[in-house]
């Protein structure tokens, strides 16, 4: 397995992707190509300890940066030969099994877009995180790759988020919900209504668990594997979900923190409080999955240290392992609305 990752994306770049790389490679037994200027790497490596390169790891020379700054939706092509474009293009070509970057979440999504491309027969690629619930976790699509979406990208997302639980997560029959501010199929905008009829037919053709609408709370709670959502109200939901969790290990903190009986008192429960801020930890799932994309793409946080990279690496070759792009690819004719027959007069010229 072969994993390619931008080593100048993020926000602690090159040492976190170079880290990263070197714990992956050791845990997972894996090659990791890295991407970006290879001085810059060679002395993160150096300031590891490590004198060239080990067994498993070898760099790919770019020159150039997508930085924040640059428009993601041409950074890609103004800058070809940066890290990003570059590892993009390796991907596509072949010269690796999956991608990673903690770049520009824009910029990775319209490059992986335009020069991996969709899987044939999707119209949008979501960004699918999971995000810990009561259940366990589960995927969130999307999150905002696409603010405005329609009842067919919904319809899509299900299925998507789907073959990402069962062969990712370990779910069989993963349960599907359509966030909503209501259970009943009347509930939302008329996006949701269309979209519930869409979920509704593929559940009773067996083609999705498609349980019903869930609301944000049932989701957090656990009543689903797989959380589908526009962009727009699934991003909202996940960054609710991350403030929460930061303000809660805040509260929780300072309540521990108050007395001398407090502080005992966390010495007793420091297990617990060890296990909550983990599964609050967005570095223990390493990143995004661009689900839709014909090779896989993880997208791994800008903050991202060095173990979320070795997580982000971990999840790239679970996703190439997983036979999820298969799926979809073998699936995507129940995934698209029937074509709109034009009328004989339109056929013919006519008004």
């Amino acid at each position: 397995m072969r994993i390619i990752v931008d080593a100048m994306g993020g926000d602690n770049a090159p040492l976190a992707p170079v880290q990263g790389a070197l714990q992956a490679v050791k845990e997972y037994g894996v090659e990791v190509v890295l991407v970006g200027r290879g001085e810059e790497i060679l002395k993160a490596l150096r300031s590891e300890g490590v004198d060239g390169l080990p067994k498993g790891l070898s760099i790919t020379h770019a020159d150039q940066v997508v930085e924040m700054c640059d428009n993601p939706a041409t950074a890609f092509k103004e800058k070809k030969d940066s890290s990003l474009t570059v590892g993009l293009n390796m991907v596509k070509n072949g010269e690796g099994d999956a991608f990673v970057s903690a770049g520009s979440t824009g910029a990775l999504l319209a490059g992986a877009t335009l020069l991996v491309k969709r899987i044939k027969g999707i119209r949008r690629a979501a960004m699918a995180p999971v995000v810990p619930t009561g259940g366990g976790g589960a995927v969130l699509v999307d999150c905002g790759a696409t603010a405005e979406g329609t009842p067919e990208f919904l319809l899509q997302f299900a299925f998507m988020g789907s073959y990402y639980a069962e062969h990712v997560l370990g779910r069989p029959e993963p349960k599907v919900g359509l966030l909503n501010i209501g259970a009943e199929p009347s509930k939302g905008t008329s996006l949701q209504q269309e979209a519930y009829k869409l979920l509704q037919k593929a559940g009773e053709e067996g083609r999705v668990n498609f349980v019903g609408n869930v609301e944000a709370r049932e989701a957090v709670e656990g009543a689903v594997d797989v959380i589908v959502a526009d962009g727009y109200s699934g991003n909202i939901f996940l960054k609710t979900m991350e403030g929460t969790g930061l303000f809660l290990a805040r509260e929780i903190k300072k309540m521990f923190m108050r007395s001398l009986r407090s502080k005992l008192a966390a010495l007793l429960v420091k297990d617990g409080i060890r296990d909550f801020k983990k599964l609050m930890d967005a570095g223990e799932v390493g990143g995004t999955a661009l689900v839709g994309i014909a090779k896989p793409v993880i997208k791994a946080h800008g903050s991202s240290n060095d173990y979320a990279m070795k997580n982000a690496i971990r999840q790239a070759v679970e996703f190439a392992r997983s036979g999820i792009i298969e799926d979809i690819s073998d699936n995507v004719e129940h995934m698209r609305l029937p074509v709109k027959t034009a009328s004989a007069g339109t056929e013919n010229g006519g008004a």
